[in-house]
């Protein structure tokens, strides 16, 4: 129900509480980003672990309030709004330093980027990715349409095996595609 309704009003943002008394919050967010639908969605709840933080931004989420911190709504909306995630109170404006906070960031060590086989626009785009942007937002940076951004999205996804944009962040951190 949450994803069709995403899909037939476009909204800008999404409040999603993580425990729905139909569908458990995670689960919406997975039926959302499946459908495809582009949102900003914030997850509120009262307790959250951070393994499901992880889950919750590798679905698509922007940020985390926890209900016994409301106050936190506005400057979180704020913050999703430009493009920032909103994650233990605080904006951080890219995916890896929330991985970093997280502590689920294992690096290993970097290799060539050019094993990979991106073009410098490719390139150029996943460093967009890890920085949070959207795809209207990485389009209008390059003076590009959501379209062609999606096709190089998916000709990255495909040289790299990845399948969604926070996989394709922490690879890119993980081989040194992108500088902190």
């Amino acid at each position: 129900m949450a994803a069709e309704l995403v899909g037939q009003t476009r909204p800008d943002i999404l409040l999603l509480d993580l425990l729905m008394p139909n569908l458990p919050g995670l689960e919406a967010l997975r039926a959302i980003t499946t459908a495809g639908a582009e949102v900003r969605t914030i997850l509120l709840c009262s307790a959250i672990s951070a393994k499901q933080v992880l889950e919750a931004l590798q679905l698509g989420a922007r940020g985390v309030v926890l209900k016994k911190r409301v106050a936190e709504l506005l400057p979180a909306l704020d913050a999703v709004m430009r493009g920032q995630y909103w994650i233990e109170s605080r904006s951080v404006s890219n995916v890896v330093q929330i991985v970093e906070q997280l502590g689920a960031a294992n690096l290993q060590p970097a290799q060539s980027q050019s094993r990979f086989g991106l073009t410098a626009r490719e390139t150029e785009i996943v460093s967009f990715i890890t920085q949070g942007y959207m795809n209207r937002d990485i389009a209008k940076s390059l003076s590009i349409t959501e379209e062609t951004v999606k096709r190089h999205l998916t000709n990255i996804f495909n040289k790299v095996g990845m399948s969604n944009r926070l996989e394709l962040a922490l690879f890119a951190i993980e081989y040194a595609l992108v500088r902190k």
